[in-house]
């Protein structure tokens, strides 16, 4: 499994997101986050930023990425309405499908390079020279 910097800041942009939220679930309310539009404004912003990190990938032939286009397009519409509509369960499916997205991305991007080093078969690799 071979993981890069892209994989690891859109990981860290969801964090930035699902932490927040599971704050504002426990109290109400967090830091800049008063309410359920600004917290899908949030995820909104971060999961866009997120969701540009991987941008070759959801166009690269295949149904694991059209699967994850199809995702990432029903996710957009879910923040959108949710920011539009204030509504707590839009709200709630819209974080879980910036996890799922991102999870797809993930699993496309390690599907894509499965070994970073591969394991060397034949009379070498049993000690055998």
């Amino acid at each position: 499994m071979r993981l890069d910097w892209k994989d690891a800041a859109a990981t860290m942009l969801v964090a930035a997101v699902v932490v927040p939220y599971v704050g504002y679930l426990v109290r109400g309310e967090m830091p800049f986050i008063q309410d359920p539009r600004g917290m899908a404004a949030t995820g909104l912003v971060l999961g866009f930023a997120a969701a540009a990190l991987a941008f070759r990938q959801w166009f690269a032939p295949g149904p694991m990425q059209r699967t994850a286009l199809l995702a990432g397009a029903a996710t957009l519409g879910l923040g959108v309405a949710a920011l539009w509509t204030e509504n707590e369960i839009l709200l709630a499916t819209f974080l879980g499908g910036i996890v799922v997205t991102w999870a797809l991305g993930e699993l496309i991007h390690v599907r894509a390079h499965p070994k970073a080093h591969p394991t060397p078969t034949g009379p070498t690799a049993a000690g055998h020279a």
